[in-house]
């Protein structure tokens, strides 16, 4: 089962409520088995435009797990945090497992 990743960019107005928003989600992140892959302040864009100053990509176990976590309860009292201090994207996306080579 391919693993499953959450993509947010966030155009943040707020560093101190992104703080809060990042202190309350850490719990439920780790209740939900994330691992956090990458938080990046300055991604190089190589084509098209980028949305926001801050991209972070997430892993869970698989698409179904990224979206218990993003729907917990956990989550849901994190989330108006990061809605009140940032302009944000969200997507999930499925891993791409590459066919085994003996068919």
């Amino acid at each position: 089962m391919p693993k499953g990743y959450v993509i947010f960019t966030e155009a943040v107005n707020d560093r101190a409520g992104m703080a809060a928003y990042g202190r309350a989600a850490a719990p439920s992140m780790a209740e939900g088995g994330a691992a956090v892959l990458a938080v990046d302040p300055a991604p190089q864009v190589l084509e098209g435009e980028w949305h926001g100053d801050r991209t972070v990509v997430l892993e869970f176990e698989s698409v179904e797990a990224a979206r218990a976590w993003y729907e917990s309860a956990a989550y849901d009292k994190a989330k108006p945090l990061r809605q009140a201090a940032a302009v944000t994207n969200a997507v999930i996306v499925s891993g791409f497992v590459l066919p085994s080579a003996g068919g």
